[in-house]
């Protein structure tokens, strides 16, 4: 038996499913502009209903969809427009990759960016608390790089040359404290929580506290 022009097609956008390719194209050939354009929207909910996580997706996708698998015929007053077909199976751009070389690879890039913050502070106390948190991490990607001969200076020396000599911390004191061990307290906090804390703080001029009601 010979198959129907609708079911010898190929399907579009396999995702969809063959009946909802087949109700597009019965909307495209509706001669009405308005009919047609009603049923077009009708499409849209029946595919939200049977996808439900489709619902959280752009409607603009949906209904670039339903011009897709109209194969660009698809003639209506819609809430957005047709698409070029140009733009079908064009590649996308090339994702562009930082610039620049990172001096230590085994600290990555945003320790480089931590110090370009801690060059920036100017009151000498929070500075050097900036230092020891970044001397902190710095220690943890360390030893997990290089286990063997550790020493506080390697790092001390490693945050004067990423700062260029601006950033400076005493060995010693450094050492008799243990100011880069992990369970040192510390006090700088990386610049967006910093906003984030001061937000939640200044809200309507009050520091939020929880009521505690007792209990009858």
């Amino acid at each position: 038996m010979e198959l129907k022009d609708t079911e010898k097609q190929q399907l579009i956008l396999k995702e969809y499913g063959k009946n909802i390719q087949q109700l597009v194209q019965h909307v495209t050939g509706i001669a009405d502009r308005e009919r047609r354009t009603q049923s077009a929207y009708t499409i849209v909910e029946i595919i939200k209903q049977l996808n439900p996580s489709l619902k959280q997706e752009n409607d603009q996708k949906l209904w670039d969809d339903l011009y897709i698998m109209s194969n660009f015929t698809l003639d209506i007053d819609g809430p957005f427009p047709m698409p070029e077909k140009e733009l079908l199976g064009k590649k996308p751009q090339p994702v562009g990759y930082p610039k620049g070389q990172i001096k230590f690879k085994h600290y990555g890039r945003n320790i480089e960016k931590l110090i370009e913050k801690a060059i920036e502070i100017e009151n000498d106390e929070e500075q050097e608390n900036a230092i020891i948190y970044i001397g902190q991490l710095m220690r943890s990607f360390h030893s997990t790089w290089n286990r063997d001969n550790f020493d506080d200076g390697i790092i001390i020396d490693d945050i004067k040359t990423l700062s260029k000599g601006k950033l400076h911390i005493d060995l010693e004191k450094v050492r008799e404290n243990a100011l880069f061990e992990s369970n040192t307290r510390r006090d700088f906090k990386i610049p967006h929580q910093e906003e984030e804390h001061s937000k939640k703080k200044n809200n309507h001029g009050k520091k939020f506290r929880p009521s505690h009601k007792k209990r009858r």
